[in-house]
């Protein structure tokens, strides 16, 4: 039984429904390829089926009576005459839709999608809004890798090179992102290039890697502007910093069922490398996590008396900069940390591991295993140079901390 059928709005309403589960489909008598496709639910969809290059291709247009048999006849015409110059249908719709994806929309589709942790979640959003605002509102095929090479030019040395050059790696992942994910019918990328990619070959700033640390003369007065705050959080957290060698957000996250009070360890869940770090307390921190364990009111070590995350370290840094005369930064501690320990001659891997970085193409120190109780007296070490190069502890001699190259 032939299911050619003139497709006018009479014909059509007056078409059977077909049974349950199934699908009727009718072609029309006026232009190749077009069909009606009629569902037991009542749903009718035009589509155009035709042969692309030696392959069967369904190219969905619209649905009755949304839109029209004309409607469907003029968008038929255009798909087979899309055909008729060797292009395909499929691509093309793709192409049109990836025309209409805004960058701001590829951000945040490129968040979704991926396993970020939430300071690089913080970083893209506040790059796209520090640095490319006016863009997230532009299609992504828009940006060029000219508009691209003048913003990253024009933001550093306005503002920052660091982050200008941050802001375009970001860029040029996103970018990448987009390109893995808008693929031709035959799996192939439909962006070609990566415009960012392009744009900074040769335009990355030289950002030269900090050396800041707390020297060990600025060390007294620093933990007695620690010391001088006003709230046992903040005191507790900057010593907990500097005498651990943590990240920021890696103290931050420190929960309670992480610390191992009987056996002197804690351990940092999925830090940035994703490998679980466990480390020993000294007895400086031992005290400090019984201390505060006595007192807490939330999961997270670092919380105040009202179970919050402790905040507002802006202004306890402020406090402690103004007082000691000494300008430094969280990240800062962790890098006199490793200063430290490397100037009291802790072996190199020992200082990796508690570090928790990665060993790279390093063969030998993959064959080694650093267990936590060898860590201890090299934590200990540091621990005890702290605090007595700080007033906290009787002095002793103190060594001079080698200059960084």
């Amino acid at each position: 039984m032939s299911n050619d059928l003139n497709f006018t709005k009479r014909a059509i309403e007056a078409l059977p429904l077909p049974f349950a589960g199934q699908r009727a489909t009718y072609q029309d008598t006026k232009v190749t390829g077009l069909e009606l496709r009629v569902t037991s639910t009542g749903t009718m969809t035009f589509c155009v089926r035709r042969k692309v290059k030696g392959k069967a291709e369904r190219i969905t247009l619209g649905r009755y009576p949304a839109m029209t048999p004309e409607q469907a006849r003029s968008r038929a015409a255009e798909v087979n005459g899309t055909i008729a110059a060797g292009r395909s249908p499929v691509t093309e719709k793709k192409r049109e839709k990836l025309a209409a994806k805004t960058l701001g929309l590829t951000i945040e589709e490129y968040i979704g999608r991926r396993t970020l942790k939430p300071q690089t979640v913080f970083d893209i959003r506040r790059c796209a809004k520090e640095v490319y605002r006016e863009w997230t509102d532009k299609p992504l095929t828009s940006l060029t890798p000219d508009m691209i090479s003048k913003r990253h030019k024009t933001y550093g040395e306005a503002h920052s090179e660091a982050r200008a050059n941050l802001a375009m790696r970001y860029l040029r992942a996103i970018l990448n992102h987009a390109i893995d994910n808008h693929l031709d019918e035959h799996g192939k990328p439909i962006i070609i290039d990566n415009a960012a990619t392009r744009a900074m070959k040769k335009a990355w700033f030289r950002v030269d890697r900090r050396q800041t640390v707390i020297k060990p003369h600025e060390l007294e007065a620093w933990t007695a502007a620690v010391m001088a705050l006003p709230s046992e959080d903040h005191r507790d957290y900057f010593m907990f910093l500097l005498l651990t060698g943590l990240r920021r957000q890696e103290a931050l996250d420190l929960t309670w069922h992480t610390v191992d009070l009987t056996g002197r360890t804690f351990t940092v869940l999925d830090p940035k490398n994703h490998q679980d770090h466990t480390l020993p307390l000294s007895d400086y921190l031992a005290a400090m996590l019984t201390r505060r364990k006595a007192a807490a009111t939330s999961a997270y070590v670092f919380a105040d008396t009202a179970g919050r995350r402790v905040s507002n370290f802006r202004y306890a840094q402020a406090s402690i900069e103004k007082s000691a005369g000494v300008r430094f930064t969280p990240h800062d501690l962790r890098r006199t940390f490793a200063t430290i320990a490397e100037s009291l001659d802790i072996p190199a891997y020992a200082l990796k591991r508690l570090l928790n970085h990665a060993n790279g193409a390093d063969v030998t120190a993959g064959y080694i295993v650093a267990n936590v109780e060898r860590l201890r007296e090299p934590m200990q070490r540091v621990t005890d140079y702290v605090l007595k190069a700080g007033g906290l502890k009787p002095s002793a001699d103190v060594i001079q901390i080698r200059a960084q190259a």
